[in-house]
């Protein structure tokens, strides 16, 4: 019988990132999604495309080898098929961890293999594979809780790869950044040892590598969106043309690694070297990314643990200097009511609805002591007041 592995998120990350790599390490991939769509265009087609983009031209992988199944409509397909398969990873964001926890849970009780199961989420998130444990022990019966780690063991992992919007009319084929970082921690399968997958790079303390990419990469992205939108340019390589933002860019990415150098003890050097190289990736006009795309979901980007203010509150502890995060956060909170974004609809009613103390802690999630707390409550009440 051959490897298996369940996938939750039958979108552009789903397809071009995670299934891409465990179909070339040898699992028949199973997506599990709730949208119509995208399940009967992959019941109905047996192949698509991946086509990795970078300055050096297209390479373009054929991906087979897969079933898909709506878990809204089939979920005792869905309990089956992970009572029998190797890994269960996701890509459905941060927030619909919740949603599909039962359905995992209940396929993980009905196991009978002898191997654990592997579970890896792949979010955008810190500890997202710790927050889906947690929400699956709450779906586990309590009388099997303490043999749970006998069914299923858990990893975090840290993702970076760039999918930009897709052109229409692409279907299941997916255009992507060639560059790819997919990090697991390999302490939790102990004896057991982690599955097979050569695209992941195992690591035994993840934090380091957690932090470098959400504070160097998706910080980066998100400034150049949003100072890019600010500035009415169209995609993120446009406005990285743009000396002064390219140069805010730097300036914010001096702060996050002053941090990441001085806790993770990563030599200076090197994480200059990653800034510069985050820098270029971020700015290749082949992937032509749009500002909007990049900049949605303000709230979850402005929350406190995410790309702005964690750095910022920790450089703040440290009495080290977190102007330039401050400026990202500002031009974040000018991101409003765009078009298809509700989460930037949902912002411009915070601000408009709350005083500046009100709002920071409801955006950002910061304590009143917090040294970060007062500078960002002077950030929102510019914004505010420019408004009125």
């Amino acid at each position: 019988m051959g490897k298996k592995a369940i996938h939750f998120g039958g979108g552009n990350i789903g397809r071009g990132f995670v299934a891409e790599f465990l179909h070339t390490a040898g699992y028949e991939v199973v997506f599990i999604d709730v949208m119509d769509n995208i399940i009967s265009a992959l019941q109905d087609n047996k192949s698509y495309q991946v086509t990795e983009v970078s300055e050096q031209g297209e390479t373009t992988k054929t991906i087979t080898n897969y079933r898909a199944i709506n878990s809204k409509t089939h979920e005792n397909d869905v309990i089956q098929e992970i009572s029998s398969a190797d890994v269960v990873t996701c890509a459905v964001g941060p927030n619909v961890l919740k949603f599909i926890a039962p359905v995992i849970a209940k396929g993980i009780d009905a196991r009978t293999a002898a191997k654990p199961l592997a579970v890896i989420a792949c979010e955008n998130a810190i500890g997202a594979t710790d927050t889906l444990h947690g929400y699956i022990k709450e779906k586990t019966d309590s009388a099997r809780l303490n043999s749970l780690s006998e069914r299923a063991q858990f990893a975090n992992s840290a993702i970076d790869r760039i999918v930009p919007a897709q052109a229409p009319g692409s279907g299941l084929n997916v255009r992507i950044e060639k560059f790819y970082e997919w990090v697991v921690e390999q302490t939790p399968f102990g004896s057991v040892g982690h599955p097979e997958i050569p695209a992941i790079h195992w690591v035994d303390n993840l934090e380091p590598y957690i932090e470098r990419k959400l504070f160097t990469v998706n910080t980066g992205h998100a400034t150049a969106a949003y100072y890019g939108y600010n500035a009415g340019k169209k995609t993120i390589a446009e406005a990285l043309k743009d000396s002064r933002i390219r140069a805010v860019v730097r300036d914010v990415l001096q702060e996050t690694a002053s941090l990441i150098v001085d806790k993770h003890e990563i030599p200076a050097p090197e994480q200059q070297e990653y800034v510069e190289r985050i820098i270029s990736r971020i700015s290749n006009p082949y992937l032509e990314d749009s500002v909007e795309r990049v900049g949605r979901a303000p709230l979850r980007k402005l929350s406190r643990k995410e790309r702005f203010i964690g750095p910022a509150s920790q450089l703040a502890e440290r009495n080290a200097k977190c102007e330039a995060l401050l400026g990202s956060v500002e031009m974040a909170l000018r991101f409003q009511n765009i078009e298809g974004d509700e989460e930037s609809g949902e912002l411009a009613k915070i601000l408009k609805e709350n005083s500046p103390s009100d709002a920071t802690i409801q955006l950002t999630g910061l304590d009143r002591n917090h040294p970060l707390f007062q500078p960002v409550v002077k950030v929102v009440d510019r914004v505010q007041s420019e408004a009125k």
